[in-house]
């Protein structure tokens, strides 16, 4: 029998204890504190015996008081306070896990609140509650779904290269390199495009011959020496010589316009600027657009569809009913009407499962394959 809040002791039963699983009504919380909401019994095996006897414990830095009651209510706050320093002990996230534990939280400390008059508990139950929604937005960043969802089983995780928040700066890379390329060809946008994420941060990034053949196969040259008779793009040496660097020495560039002295054009830093450089070199080189020979036209199709899908891969917002087709026939320097043709060479290289572009729009969705490049709007 445990003790009551009131001295007496609650029946085999009658009372529910805190867990990682479903609320349910705990009557000792009742008789303390008036009707509460918590988490139901556990019926596993029982607990060992330093766990049945620890009478107190820390929780975010306060001491869990050995007599406070109710006794379920003790209990839950010195297990939370293990929990929480266990999973910092965990050598990768699981935000999950965590989310579940700041819901336990909330929980456990408005009850808290409830049973001492402590407003500052209040407060610290309030912090849990958006720590927990918090989490699950992150979840959901990575995921492309939400925490619950992923528990329950009904749909796979799509394991997104992109957070919500990078996509954003991918759209934004996207974006400036459509304003910023110094002549209209698709080629020269493409490069841009990504020498500009290679440079992002300090104006300087490194590049190899491979490099510029794996996005512009037999116009790489022409395309290098073209940026440098601009004065768009510096190179220490010539451009024969940068063709023909590897990977053990690559060559050093200079994009003068995002030279630390300028404007920046970019506020996001070098973690997010490396994932949405992967990202684009993961869409420009995919094998099935290169087994196709797809040209630039095509790439910048691909690049541009997907940073402009939801999490279940569709074009555009729901309620724009797909993207607009001007707009990516200007990204992808070509008229309006020969968007259709080059979606379908995206079709037949199982880019997009479907395209329409009817009405003005270009509707589509990715296919499974490549729904992990998606830009989740």
């Amino acid at each position: 029998m445990a003790p009551g809040p009131a001295g007496g002791t609650v029946g085999e039963g009658a009372a529910a204890v805190f867990s990682d699983h479903a609320p349910s009504l705990a009557s000792d919380a009742a008789s303390a504190a008036g009707p509460a909401v918590l988490p139901r019994a556990r019926t596993g095996p029982p607990a060992p015996a330093s766990r049945r006897t620890k009478r107190w414990g820390k929780i975010a830095q306060r001491t869990v008081p050995h007599d406070l009651e109710p006794d379920v209510l003790r209990r839950e706050l010195v297990e939370l306070g293990d929990a929480f320093r266990a999973y910092q002990q965990r050598p990768e996230p699981d935000l999950v896990l965590l989310a579940h534990l700041h819901e336990r939280k909330a929980r456990a400390f408005a009850l808290w609140a409830d049973v001492s008059g402590d407003g500052s508990l209040r407060h610290e139950a309030k912090r849990a509650e958006k720590a927990a929604q918090t989490t699950r937005d992150m979840h959901a960043n990575r995921g492309g779904q939400v925490a619950d969802d992923t528990a329950s089983g009904n749909e796979p995780v799509v394991e997104r290269l992109l957070t919500r928040q990078q996509a954003v700066h991918a759209r934004t890379v996207l974006d400036y390199a459509a304003a910023h390329t110094p002549r209209p060809e698709a080629e020269v946008r493409l490069a841009v495009l990504m020498l500009t994420l290679r440079a992002a941060r300090a104006g300087t990034g490194n590049i190899t011959g491979q490099d510029l053949t794996g996005w512009l196969q037999d116009d790489a040259e022409r395309v290098l020496q073209q940026l440098v008779a601009d004065g768009w793009l510096r190179l220490p040496g010539t451009v024969a010589e940068v063709m023909a660097s590897r990977s053990e020495d690559p060559t050093a560039i200079t994009v003068p316009t995002l030279l630390p002295e300028r404007p920046r054009p970019f506020g996001f830093g070098k973690t997010t600027r490396a994932r949405i450089s992967g990202w684009a070199q993961k869409v420009v080189g995919d094998r099935k657009l290169r087994k196709k020979k797809l040209g630039a036209t095509a790439r910048l199709l691909a690049l541009y569809t997907a940073a402009h899908t939801r999490t279940d891969g569709r074009l555009g917002h729901p309620e724009d009913g797909g993207l607009d087709l001007d707009q990516v026939a200007a990204f992808c320097v070509l008229p309006p009407d020969q968007v259709a043709e080059h979606a379908g060479l995206l079709v037949a290289a199982d880019w997009l499962t479907e395209a329409d572009t009817a009405q003005g729009r270009l509707r589509g969705q990715l296919t499974e394959r490549v729904l992990p490049l998606s830009g989740l709007l």
